[in-house]
Protein backbone atom coordinates (compact mmCIF):
# COMPACT_ATOMS: atom_id res chain seq x y z
CA UNK A 1 0.00 0.00 0.00
CA UNK A 2 2.62 2.79 0.75
CA UNK A 3 4.58 1.87 -2.05
CA UNK A 4 1.34 2.58 -4.30
CA UNK A 5 1.12 5.67 -2.64
CA UNK A 6 4.52 6.53 -2.72
CA UNK A 7 4.52 5.94 -6.83
CA UNK A 8 1.63 7.38 -7.20
CA UNK A 9 2.26 10.87 -5.06
CA UNK A 10 4.58 13.16 -7.03
CA UNK A 11 2.25 12.29 -10.42
CA UNK A 12 -1.00 13.47 -8.47
CA UNK A 13 0.68 16.32 -6.58
CA UNK A 14 2.00 17.18 -10.31
CA UNK A 15 -1.39 17.16 -11.17
CA UNK A 16 -3.17 18.57 -8.41
CA UNK A 17 -0.60 21.94 -9.11
CA UNK A 18 -1.49 21.83 -12.72
CA UNK A 19 -5.44 21.84 -12.01
CA UNK A 20 -5.38 24.38 -9.46
CA UNK A 21 -3.44 26.66 -11.53
CA UNK A 22 -5.52 26.32 -14.91
CA UNK A 23 -8.71 26.61 -12.16
CA UNK A 24 -7.04 30.12 -11.20
CA UNK A 25 -6.29 30.88 -14.96
CA UNK A 26 -2.23 30.98 -14.72
CA UNK A 27 -1.05 29.82 -17.97
CA UNK A 28 0.37 27.00 -16.11
CA UNK A 29 2.44 25.98 -19.19
CA UNK A 30 4.34 29.26 -19.89
CA UNK A 31 5.08 28.95 -15.64
CA UNK A 32 6.55 25.77 -16.36
CA UNK A 33 8.59 26.33 -19.22
CA UNK A 34 9.88 29.28 -17.59
CA UNK A 35 10.98 27.67 -14.08
CA UNK A 36 12.75 25.52 -15.98
CA UNK A 37 14.70 27.97 -17.77
CA UNK A 38 15.44 29.21 -14.37
CA UNK A 39 16.22 25.94 -12.97
CA UNK A 40 18.88 25.05 -15.68
CA UNK A 41 20.61 28.76 -15.02
CA UNK A 42 21.00 28.14 -11.61
CA UNK A 43 22.49 24.56 -11.73
CA UNK A 44 25.20 25.58 -14.81
CA UNK A 45 25.99 28.75 -12.36
CA UNK A 46 25.92 26.16 -9.48
CA UNK A 47 28.35 23.80 -11.40
CA UNK A 48 31.49 25.33 -10.56
CA UNK A 49 30.91 25.30 -6.44
CA UNK A 50 30.20 21.63 -7.18
CA UNK A 51 33.03 20.76 -8.94
CA UNK A 52 35.37 22.35 -6.79
CA UNK A 53 34.02 20.15 -3.51
CA UNK A 54 34.37 16.89 -5.38
CA UNK A 55 37.46 16.99 -6.92
CA UNK A 56 38.85 18.72 -3.11
CA UNK A 57 37.70 15.59 -1.55
CA UNK A 58 39.05 13.25 -4.46
CA UNK A 59 42.54 15.10 -4.22
CA UNK A 60 41.77 14.81 -0.24
CA UNK A 61 41.11 10.76 -0.18
CA UNK A 62 43.61 9.94 -3.23
CA UNK A 63 45.94 11.74 -1.94
CA UNK A 64 46.52 9.59 1.28
CA UNK A 65 45.82 12.87 3.41
CA UNK A 66 43.07 11.40 4.91
CA UNK A 67 44.44 8.24 5.84
CA UNK A 68 47.68 10.39 7.61
CA UNK A 69 44.94 12.69 9.69
CA UNK A 70 43.11 9.20 10.61
CA UNK A 71 46.45 7.75 11.80
CA UNK A 72 47.53 11.38 13.78
CA UNK A 73 44.15 11.30 15.44
CA UNK A 74 44.00 7.24 15.67
CA UNK A 75 44.98 7.64 20.16
CA UNK A 76 42.61 10.29 20.35
CA UNK A 77 39.87 7.99 18.70
CA UNK A 78 41.34 5.09 20.96
CA UNK A 79 40.65 6.89 24.23
CA UNK A 80 37.07 8.30 23.17
CA UNK A 81 36.30 4.42 22.03
CA UNK A 82 35.70 5.91 18.81
CA UNK A 83 36.39 3.67 15.99
CA UNK A 84 38.87 4.98 13.34
CA UNK A 85 36.70 3.25 10.45
CA UNK A 86 34.41 6.11 10.90
CA UNK A 87 36.56 9.37 10.75
CA UNK A 88 36.60 9.53 6.72
CA UNK A 89 32.69 9.82 7.09
CA UNK A 90 32.79 12.21 9.75
CA UNK A 91 34.86 14.66 7.91
CA UNK A 92 32.92 13.94 4.39
CA UNK A 93 29.50 13.84 5.38
CA UNK A 94 29.40 17.67 5.53
CA UNK A 95 30.80 18.09 2.42
CA UNK A 96 29.36 16.03 0.08
CA UNK A 97 26.52 13.51 0.38
CA UNK A 98 27.56 11.82 -3.03
CA UNK A 99 31.34 11.50 -0.95
CA UNK A 100 30.23 10.08 2.08
CA UNK A 101 27.91 7.94 0.46
CA UNK A 102 31.16 6.16 -1.46
CA UNK A 103 32.25 6.32 1.94
CA UNK A 104 29.61 4.58 3.29
CA UNK A 105 29.28 2.22 0.78
CA UNK A 106 33.03 0.88 1.16
CA UNK A 107 32.53 0.61 5.24
CA UNK A 108 29.65 -1.66 4.25
CA UNK A 109 31.64 -3.06 1.63
CA UNK A 110 34.63 -3.78 4.06
CA UNK A 111 33.00 -4.15 7.42
CA UNK A 112 29.85 -6.22 6.34
CA UNK A 113 26.36 -4.33 6.94
CA UNK A 114 25.87 -6.14 10.37
CA UNK A 115 28.71 -5.37 11.57
CA UNK A 116 29.01 -2.36 14.43
CA UNK A 117 30.83 -0.28 11.82
CA UNK A 118 28.48 -0.94 9.17
CA UNK A 119 25.36 -0.32 11.52
CA UNK A 120 27.01 3.14 13.20
CA UNK A 121 27.95 4.46 9.32
CA UNK A 122 24.57 4.04 8.58
CA UNK A 123 22.66 6.22 11.35
CA UNK A 124 25.43 8.84 10.98
CA UNK A 125 24.61 9.08 7.49
CA UNK A 126 21.14 9.81 8.26
CA UNK A 127 21.71 11.49 11.49
CA UNK A 128 23.76 14.02 9.55
CA UNK A 129 23.39 16.76 6.88
CA UNK A 130 25.42 17.89 3.68
CA UNK A 131 25.57 21.29 5.73
CA UNK A 132 28.61 22.92 3.23
CA UNK A 133 26.25 21.24 0.23
CA UNK A 134 23.25 23.36 1.07
CA UNK A 135 24.97 26.58 1.58
CA UNK A 136 26.94 26.05 -1.44
CA UNK A 137 23.65 25.53 -3.21
CA UNK A 138 21.43 27.69 -1.33
CA UNK A 139 23.05 30.44 -0.55
CA UNK A 140 24.87 30.29 -4.04
CA UNK A 141 21.53 30.48 -5.55
CA UNK A 142 20.22 33.57 -4.19
CA UNK A 143 23.53 35.03 -4.38
CA UNK A 144 24.50 35.43 -0.94
CA UNK A 145 27.98 35.95 -0.45
CA UNK A 146 28.47 36.03 3.37
CA UNK A 147 27.33 32.90 5.36
CA UNK A 148 27.44 34.55 9.06
CA UNK A 149 26.82 32.11 11.70
CA UNK A 150 24.98 29.52 9.13
CA UNK A 151 28.20 27.71 8.71
CA UNK A 152 28.98 27.71 12.17
CA UNK A 153 25.15 26.36 13.56
CA UNK A 154 25.08 23.42 10.49
CA UNK A 155 28.65 22.40 11.64
CA UNK A 156 27.50 21.98 15.06
CA UNK A 157 24.65 20.00 14.09
CA UNK A 158 26.84 17.87 11.83
CA UNK A 159 29.03 17.50 15.31
CA UNK A 160 26.09 16.93 17.58
CA UNK A 161 24.72 14.55 15.34
CA UNK A 162 27.92 12.58 14.75
CA UNK A 163 28.63 12.22 18.58
CA UNK A 164 24.55 11.16 19.01
CA UNK A 165 25.16 8.39 16.45
CA UNK A 166 27.89 7.19 18.39
CA UNK A 167 26.05 7.33 21.60
CA UNK A 168 22.79 5.71 20.22
CA UNK A 169 24.71 3.24 18.23
CA UNK A 170 27.16 1.93 21.53
CA UNK A 171 23.24 2.25 23.42
CA UNK A 172 21.79 0.08 20.92
CA UNK A 173 24.51 -2.50 18.85
CA UNK A 174 26.91 -1.75 21.67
Amino acid sequence: MIIQISNWIIPLLILTILLYGTYKKVPTYEKFVEGGKEGVSIAVSLLPFLLGMVVSISIFRASGAMDAFVGFLSPLLQLLHVPSEIVPLALTRPISGTASLGVVTDLIKNEGPDSFIGKLASVMQGSTDTTLYVLTVYFGAVGIKRMGDALKVGLLADLIGIIASLMICYAVFG
